[in-house]
């Protein structure tokens, strides 16, 4: 590149030292990171997201400087960062003389856009570099993946899994299975509490940031205290992930789908918190990826093959996939509504006020801490948007403003595609719909709800068993003939017919007052 004098452009989800950007400073480039209104503004975050990006971006800053590349760090007391973030660029171009603008590729539709349509009106010269963190290249996603054409997850899994050689052998699955997820649904029982780990925290000082929040009326919600216990810096990543190897995979597999509310490590239980230090790029998947096999190549005895194998399929099947599914689909993707959902996002949502158990305490879980592991995002939040139909434009500003680790790239295909089906089968081959039944099997929840998980119509009733079979009952024509759950319709058929519209009836009178659940 050129070695005029250079602004490059680092995102807040782009603290990633090991790219090729970092390799040694150069006089004539200046890094650019800045606290933005117009990421704090266009949806309302979760104040410990807020803290947490700012935090790690700031951390990220003072290291570049310390390792002698020039650094411009722009809090929000600088009025610019005020500014949409081509009008700054702009700005700062004209009073530091810098006649050339790179960027690395955004990960978001919106920045992405937003940046190219800036690199085209431009006086500048502007260069558009790859942000080096993913596996499989962008230019290449679409070699995988098709506009508006479904593709199963499992069938990527595997085209990645042999390309790059992860858990292979001569061509071959590693323990001749491709999936173990058939062993990794165990429910927790009050003798295994004493064994979950005590989590990993860290001590981060935050007070100024939430000063500055507060200061320039930056709107949030949530809880924060001035320390941030979460990872912010590549270090804290780093031990994060070597705790997790040591402490928590051993069990990993066996409980990741596992949900309780007894336990004081409910929310951590065993899962390795990593996914906002690699969505903010601080550590990079194949480096995780690497870490976990090389400790189960260490302790095999320990360390089970079936709990690896769930865990490098979230990072490089799911987080992959769902990159590239993101984008061959964008801008249209952000509309799809496949059941023309439009109730509103409960109240309780943003208070955790409710009577059922477990909405409550995923939901309160949530508000504390800006976290909430898949299946209870999937199967606890997400299936009771689906059940009553919650407007999926609701849904995902709910999703990627309270989580920690949420960017549009892997919020929405997860919220819209896989929890709502909103993307009508692009992603999954079925809506994940599921009565109490569910929640009870895979958790404590129900033994402490008021409501009676056993029962369809009652007064008492758990509200998922009404408002699931009415939702198989409203869109039966959709699914009937599924192979995946075509059956669900011979047992509601089977169902005595008074049974049948009490229960109906239920999930009804539930829909038409869903603040009162």
């Amino acid at each position: 590149m050129s070695k005029r004098k250079t602004l490059r452009i680092v995102l807040g989800d782009q603290l990633n030292a090991a790219h090729s950007w970092f390799e040694q400073p150069e006089p004539h480039v200046t890094y650019l990171i800045a606290e933005m209104r117009q990421e704090t503004d266009y949806v309302v975050h979760h104040v410990q997201k807020l803290c947490a990006f700012f935090a790690a971006m700031e951390r990220f800053a003072k290291a570049l400087s310390a390792a002698g590349h020039k650094v411009i760090y722009l809090t929000l007391d600088a009025a610019k960062t005020a500014m949409p973030l081509p009008d700054l660029i702009d700005d700062l171009c004209a009073l530091h003389k810098f006649s050339v603008v790179e960027y690395q590729r955004p990960d978001e539709y919106r920045l992405q856009e937003q940046l190219q349509a800036y690199a085209a009106a431009c006086e500048h010269e502007v260069f558009e570099w790859d942000t080096e963190h993913f596996l499989v290249p962008f230019e290449e996603l679409e070699s995988y993946f098709k506009p508006g054409k479904a593709v199963r997850m499992e069938a990527f899994y595997r085209k990645v899994r042999q390309r790059f050689d992860v858990l292979m052998e001569n061509g071959e699955p590693l323990g001749g299975k491709w999936n173990y997820d058939a062993e990794n649904r165990n429910k927790l029982k009050v003798a295994d509490f004493e064994h979950i780990p005590v989590p990993l925290k860290f001590t981060n000082d935050v007070s100024d940031i939430i000063a500055r929040l507060d200061r320039h009326n930056v709107r949030h919600f949530g809880k924060v205290e001035a320390s941030l216990d979460m990872a912010v810096s590549r270090r804290q990543a780093r031990q994060l992930l070597a705790f997790f190897c040591k402490e928590c995979l051993p069990l990993f597999g066996c409980f990741q789908d596992a949900m309780t509310a007894n336990s004081p490590h409910s929310w951590s239980l065993y899962h390795s918190r990593l996914s906002f230090a690699m969505n903010a790029k601080m550590i990079s998947p194949r480096e995780v990826i690497d870490a976990v096999i090389i400790t189960y190549i260490a302790s095999p005895d320990d360390v089970p093959l079936s709990g690896v194998e769930g865990f490098v399929r979230q990072v490089l099947g799911w987080r992959e996939y769902m990159r590239g599914m993101y984008w061959v689909n964008m801008p249209d993707y952000a509309s799809l509504n496949e059941f023309d959902a439009s109730a509103s996002l409960p109240e309780f949502f943003w208070t955790g006020e409710t009577r059922m158990n477990c909405v409550r305490h995923a939901v309160q879980q949530s508000l504390d801490r800006a976290y909430a592991h898949h299946i209870q995002r999937l199967m606890i939040t997400g299936n009771f948007c689906l059940l009553t139909g919650v407007d999926p434009d609701a849904v995902d500003r709910w999703y990627l403003g309270i989580y920690v680790d949420a960017i549009e790239w892997v919020e929405m295909p997860n919220t819209r595609g896989m929890s709502l089906f909103a993307d009508g089968g692009l992603i999954a081959s079925k809506p994940y719909a599921a009565s109490g039944a569910y929640v009870n099997r895979m958790s404590d929840y129900c033994k402490g709800c008021e409501y009676d998980v056993k029962q369809k119509h009652t007064d008492d009733a758990c509200p998922f068993n009404s408002l699931y079979w009415h939702f198989m009952h409203r869109h039966r024509e959709r699914f009937q003939n599924n192979p995946r759950i075509g059956m669900i319709y011979r047992n509601f058929d089977k169902m005595d017919e008074e049974l049948k519209a009490a229960t109906l009836e239920r999930a009804r009178q539930l829909m038409s007052d869903i603040e009162s659940l």
